[in-house]
């Protein structure tokens, strides 16, 4: 029997009206039968070098997938989870672009566009050694680090707690290093000649204090990004915090500050810093940030074994700061 469209158009402001506020296209999918869920992408996770793994809220099948750099594929699986095995392994910790169309059983689709870095399972270890919380031009506050074992820096991802706690203020491209390399981050760009060192060549980049014997990065910017009551820490693409510092420049800073009960909570779960008495670190845990300048960083006792706590930690003495280099031993001591 042909239907009347006016009369079928009727039902449909009916139902609607029946129903209340709602949509035209929520109605006909209602008296069609139709199921109203999509899929929704959830998020991906490099698994390996050679496996990446979409999740998904429905079960889902790939319609196409295109990535940028191209990678191979060997297969790909469906599912909530779509599981893409590659040929040959990625590179490790490259940037890569994602598009994946896929389709779910009632024929709603979804186009994903994402970039994410590809896994790298050679992170060296490695410890922070010095922090610059100040700044006067052209010297420009950093972060240093110092490798204990040969690596892959590829996605090794530096937070910023008083920045962001869900954006990295820096995230590693590949870069092959060696044992007992000084990595200096450096957190502002003023000068002309900055280079990222991710080959060989450590004279590669200009810049105030841009040693050729360390590898030298510069955060494309100029703003104010690390404070003296803050949080330092890097995290892998687990999540993991691999070395963290907590520091504090008062009582008075520290309360003003919400998040660093928060990041304190977070370093704790995690073991990446500890306090004295056991339990959530605190103002007393952290490490006394006040006398830091410009000239005067805060360094580690590279020579002393790592505690996660403040013990490990001191300010240099006036003109003693040392990116790229060895940490000066002698201690600042305030008049």
């Amino acid at each position: 029997m042909k239907k009347n469209p006016l009369k079928w158009c009727l039902v449909l402001t009916g139902l609607c009206g029946a129903m209340g506020a709602c949509s035209t296209e929520s109605a006909i999918q209602k008296a069609l039968g139709v199921n109203a869920s999509a899929p929704v992408f959830l998020g991906y996770k490099a698994v390996s070098p050679g496996e990446i793994d979409f999740h998904f809220s429905l079960p889902v099948e790939v319609s196409s997938l295109f990535f940028d750099p191209t990678l191979n594929i060997k297969s790909v699986t469906g599912g909530k989870t779509v599981q893409i095995y590659l040929d040959r392994p990625a590179v490790e910790g490259e940037r890569i672009t994602a598009n994946i169309l896929v389709e779910d059983a009632e024929g709603n689709t979804l186009d994903v566009l994402v970039p994410f870095r590809a896994r790298n399972a050679r992170l060296p270890s490695f410890t922070i050694t010095e922090i610059r919380t100040e700044y006067s031009k052209p010297k420009v506050e950093f972060v240093e680090i110092k490798t204990k074992t040969p690596g892959n820096l590829g996605a090794l991802r530096l937070f910023l707690a008083s920045t962001s706690m869900d954006t990295p203020v820096w995230e590693f491209p590949p870069v092959e290093v060696g044992a007992n390399e000084y990595i200096v981050i450096h957190l502002r760009s003023l000068e002309e000649g900055l280079v990222n060192e991710t080959g060989t060549d450590l004279a590669a980049s200009g810049g105030t204090e841009a040693l050729p014997t360390a590898r030298d990065f510069w955060v494309p910017e100029n703003s104010e990004k690390l404070r003296k009551t803050d949080a330092v820490f890097f995290l892998d693409q687990d999540d993991r915090i691999l070395d963290a510092v907590l520091l504090c420049e008062s009582e008075t800073e520290w309360a003003k500050k919400e998040f660093m009960r928060t990041v304190a909570e977070l370093l704790n779960s995690q073991e990446a810093w500890t306090a004295a008495e056991g339990g959530v670190p605190g103002i007393q845990d952290a490490v006394a940030s006040k006398n830091a300048t410009t000239t005067r960083s805060i360094s580690r006792y590279e020579t002393l074994p790592d505690h996660n706590n403040k013990a490990d930690w001191y300010i240099t003495a006036n003109s003693k700061a040392s990116p790229g280099k060895a940490n000066n031993p002698e201690v600042y001591v305030p008049k």
